[in-house]
């Protein structure tokens, strides 16, 4: 069964929130957002940002609750190699050459009504 065109699961807008105030969160720690969102054949990457001369590629997980753990613990070892592997086709796409490229994690945990919590760990790659 298919949705009809403009409908947004909660989940789906509740990671778009979480982007948006990562986003926000990295311009205010001196980041420059070069690109949203993504895309190729191989998946997605959430931010891609530049911290002085290093590439940041940014993965935003996002949670309402604590529920199913933290947004953290979704962040495999194959996941970050994953990041890693993408990061490095952007480059070559883009014919961007830094210094450095690393990964960072940006968690937001947003409750329904609750204070909203922003956790940035850098480096994990």
């Amino acid at each position: 069964m298919s949705r009809p065109t403009g409908v947004v699961r909660a989940k789906d807008a509740l990671g778009r929130f979480g982007e948006d105030v990562a986003a926000r969160h990295l311009e205010a720690e001196g980041f420059v957002v070069l690109e949203r969102n993504w895309r190729c054949a191989d998946g997605e990457l959430d931010i891609l940002a530049r911290d002085g001369d290093t590439l940041v590629v940014c993965e935003v997980k996002t949670r309402s609750s604590l529920r199913y753990g933290s947004p953290f613990e979704a962040i495999t070892e194959r996941k970050l190699h994953r990041l890693e592997r993408l990061g490095m086709r952007w480059m070559r796409e883009r014919g961007v050459r830094p210094q450095r490229m690393r990964v960072d994690i940006v968690s937001v945990l947003a409750p329904p009504g609750g204070r909203r919590v922003i956790e940035h760990v850098r480096g994990l790659s």
